[in-house]
């Protein structure tokens, strides 16, 4: 059954993120050869939707007002109800970012749908599309049908593959023109905390440092693994508590969710609520003390060590293999 799938694309900074192109795969899945169409909402955006179009949308509609130049959960809201109303498609798609897990309940609400959400995998089985989501933090999964005739999603960055990249990709770019009002938060200025570089949440490799970094400068070995790598850092609650590191560095349940090709645990013990956030990653490397630490039973490489001895040596080979194949 061809389906119209309208995905919603990602801006941050005026870049788009990773997210918008794994949404697109995943529309192209659910679509069964109907038309998948993306919508990107901001200021000047609309030069970004040739880039979607590469990655596999057959068309663009960028949604332009300086309201929606920063999130708000009225505006956007508000704006992606009207392309909803607009184009009529059968499924929708939005990335489980903060973003999508703050604007997705609601939408769902105002279209009167239900909605999966935090999907890592989709496929067809037995005519039916199945969707598998993670439950209790991430020690069992389910997987859902959606009984409804439309379809409503929310994908976990990191899990789907995005298409190829075609350049020679042609498709519509267009414009649309919203009314967003009566909006109950106005954004005066916005401060980040985070680390400039690599994203953590869309990282395809991440350091993450626990209590046994012991200080903030202990964090500084793990920034230039990380930087030789091209991956972000993280923590785990317990560095964050002890104010090594920013609460935006924060990795687990009550974190963020990571799910990298590489995750790199420094001095971090294993509690349950760190696993949550980062037992899906692709290969697990753990660096720490303690052989009976629990971060070891999760772990695919263990290193049992001073992280202050193995972080620097790890770093010093990774930049001679760089040099090597340079």
């Amino acid at each position: 059954m061809a389906r119209k799938v309208l995905v919603v694309g990602e801006v941050r900074d005026g870049v788009l993120r990773n997210v918008s192109f794994e949404a697109i795969a995943a529309a192209k899945t659910i679509s069964e050869g109907g038309e998948v169409v993306v919508a990107i909402l901001g200021e000047n955006v609309q030069t970004l939707g040739e880039e979607l179009i590469h990655y596999g949308a057959d068309r663009v509609v960028a949604v332009e007002n300086e309201k929606l130049a920063t999130y708000t959960t009225d505006g956007y809201s508000q704006a992606l109800l009207t392309v909803t109303q607009e184009e009529n498609p059968e499924a929708l798609v939005i990335g489980h970012t903060a973003l999508g897990k703050d604007v997705s309940p609601k939408l769902a609400a105002k279209l009167d749908k239900g909605l999966i959400s935090d999907v890592t995998a989709l496929e067809v089985a037995g005519g039916n599309l199945v969707f598998t989501r993670p439950i209790y933090s991430g020690k069992a999964f389910e997987k859902k049908i959606m009984t409804d005739d439309f379809i409503f999603i929310t994908i976990r960055p990191n899990n789907i593959t995005p298409l190829e990249k075609d350049v020679n990709r042609t498709g519509d770019v267009t414009s649309l023109s919203v009314d967003v009002k009566d909006l109950r938060t106005v954004v005066k200025e916005v401060l980040r905390k985070a680390t400039q570089g690599v994203d953590l949440s869309e990282a395809k490799v991440v350091i993450a440092g626990g209590r046994g970094v012991k200080s903030t400068e202990g964090f500084k070995p793990l920034q230039e693994l990380a930087d030789v790598l091209g991956g972000a850092v993280g923590a785990s609650r317990g560095a964050c508590d002890a104010d090594y590191c920013d609460y935006s560095l924060q990795i687990g349940q009550t974190g963020k969710v990571v799910t990298p090709d590489l995750y790199i645990a420094c001095g971090i013990s294993g509690a349950i609520q760190h696993l949550a956030g980062m037992s899906n990653s692709k290969v697990i490397v753990a660096i720490n003390k303690d052989p009976e630490a629990n971060i070891f039973k999760v772990a695919d490489y263990g290193i049992v060590g001073d992280l202050f001895e193995v972080v620097p040596l790890l770093t010093e080979e990774l930049k001679k293999l760089k040099v090597q194949s340079a």
